[in-house]
């Protein structure tokens, strides 16, 4: 699963969000501003290659209540470019919609990016995209007096650009270890920003009858203290950063959970995998008439 995680840090209107996210995105004051510290971002390189995928989620609130569903998919296309999509319905009605499209040659590389945020559980309504080929990114916004406005333009992706895909890199990275790689903000226009993929150990999960372990990851935007300090001061920012993550270390990784929000100044949401279930009681199968 690939939580943009922007998702975990975007928000068009604002900051703009995760990461994501989620795992996000909307990890959501414009925060694209802030002051960044000097820290060396890299790309993040292939031990696990990415093929068919075909999950889904359960969204749960901090209190336990079921509050959406989402589904991710993704397929390998011609020239061995991924594209996945994550999608979170709401009961409230409201959508997140992120695609990406990378490639897997020896690092991973965001070629494309897109991101749908609209309905009650986002204070933000988003919706933006944007090409590395050709370098054009778009911004939607909803203007105060209910109009929509439209900001287009051009940006140099960075080659460790990463949004919508942070749950994969931590699959990839060697058990334990930290990375720090670039997200992309629309403050409504496109900034780049470093964010730390920080391990905080492991974690005990239960798998049935056994148990495994996990490890626990949490993502920090590198910002100034200052600024922070003043966006925390004018309610631009939340009192603390709360996104985490939890990778099954096992030989071959897998998502445990996330925990965080879709958009910076939106709820605690707690993201976790859910199989599909065949019905307690058979049902009758309707014959076809002869």
């Amino acid at each position: 699963m690939n939580l943009s995680l922007r998702t975990i840090l975007h928000s068009p209107n604002t900051f703009a969000t995760h990461l994501m996210p989620p795992i996000g995105s909307a990890f959501i004051v414009a925060i694209a501003v802030l002051i960044s510290f000097p820290v060396q971002a890299s790309q993040v390189t292939v031990r696990f290659p990415e093929g068919v995928t075909h999950g889904f989620l359960l969204v749960r609130s901090l209190a336990g209540e079921i509050i959406g569903h989402g589904e991710v998919t993704q397929v390998v296309k011609k020239d061995d470019l991924v594209e996945n999509q994550l999608v979170f319905r709401f009961k409230d009605g409201s959508l997140h919609d992120e695609k990406v499209a990378f490639s897997q040659q020896r690092v991973f590389t965001l070629i494309s990016y897109s991101l749908i945020q609209r309905g009650p559980s986002f204070p933000d309504q988003t919706d933006v995209s944007i090409d590395r080929g050709s370098g054009e990114y778009k911004v939607r916004q909803a203007r105060e007096d209910g109009k929509e406005q439209v900001l287009t333009g051009k940006f140099d992706l960075p080659k460790d650009a990463y949004n919508g895909m942070l749950i994969m890199l931590l699959k990839n990275l060697q058990t334990g270890s930290d990375e720090t790689v670039s997200v992309l903000v629309f403050s409504p226009e496109p900034k780049a920003i470093k964010l730390q993929l920080l391990a905080r150990g492991e974690q005990t999960v239960h798998l049935v009858e056994t148990s495994s372990k996990a490890i626990h990851y949490v993502f920090h935007p590198e910002i100034g203290v200052i600024r922070r300090l003043i966006g925390k001061a004018t309610g631009k920012l939340p009192a603390h950063f709360h996104y985490d993550c939890w990778i099954l270390a096992d030989e071959v990784p897998s998502f445990v959970k996330f925990e965080g929000p879709l958009q910076l100044m939106g709820p605690i949401l707690q993201i976790e995998l859910v199989s599909p279930r065949l019905p307690s009681k058979p049902e009758v199968e309707k014959q076809s008439p002869k």
